[in-house]
């Protein structure tokens, strides 16, 4: 994880950012609260999310770290920590050309890498499609080879990932609608079954009602709704459960 951060700090570092390798980045720190958590160590639960996003000369990335805390366990168990680290290679900004078709804007190669406590270490590798969509701030979606890096972890599959954002002005603020979804919809081994993650977040810009000089985007508050069949890949195990979120754009 360490490494992780170093290369963060690196990406936004002035030196690295010079003559427009970087076009644009953004860190936020977003912080949840939630219960009904299925398969962890206590059904209460309190996250603190680190992430950041970019765009630079040849693609994007999006990486994210999450410190998660349970309450009511013993104190040698009650945090935990998982991170996922998505840099994509564009074909159009590679090449400098237009490759549209149709609603597709673009290609990438997608890569993904999953970390944390537990058998979890994955890397994931394949084709990402940007699309340009009525009311979609932006639509993109990536397909996935799954390889575990763990020799306990049977992940191995193919998996569709797509990830939207939509803003909706209301006065001078805003309400934002955004996630993900993780569908594993085909599995390599025994007794890791398909599963399907939906996290979408519902968020109000508060900041701009608060601080009217504040920037648009910069303070959020409002729920995430997590929905997650067959949670790690266990059959009949149906995560249904809301968070309270706060975030906070650096």
């Amino acid at each position: 994880m360490k490494n992780k951060w170093l290369c963060l700090a690196l990406l936004a570092s002035p030196t690295v950012t010079a003559d427009d390798f970087i076009k644009w980045w953004d860190i936020s720190a977003t912080g949840l609260y939630g219960k009904n958590y299925d398969l962890a160590t206590s059904e209460e639960q309190a996250t603190l999310t680190i992430e950041t996003a970019g765009e630079w000369k040849y693609g994007d990335w999006f990486t994210f770290q999450d410190f998660t805390y349970f309450t009511g366990v013993p104190s040698n168990i009650n945090s935990t920590n998982y991170g996922e680290i998505s840099p994509r290679f564009s074909a159009g900004k590679i090449f400098e050309q237009d490759l549209s078709v149709g609603a597709i804007s673009d290609f990438s190669l997608a890569l993904t890498l999953e970390e944390g406590d537990g058998p979890v270490n994955s890397f994931l590798y394949g084709i990402g499609m940007d699309f340009k969509l009525p009311y979609f701030t932006y639509f993109n979606l990536n397909s996935y080879r799954r390889q575990a890096l763990n020799s306990d972890n049977y992940s191995d599959g193919w998996q569709l990932t797509p990830v939207f954002r939509m803003d909706f002005p209301v006065g001078d603020s805003a309400i934002v609608f955004d996630g993900f979804i993780d569908w594993v919809f085909q599995t390599d081994n025994d007794g890791y079954e398909k599963n399907f993650h939906f996290n979408p977040q519902l968020k109000y810009d508060l900041g701009r009602v608060l601080f009217a000089s504040q920037p648009k985007n910069k303070f959020l508050v409002g729920i995430e709704y997590d929905y997650w069949k067959n949670k790690y890949g266990v059959k009949g195990i149906t995560q249904n459960t809301y968070s309270v979120i706060a975030k906070y754009h650096f």
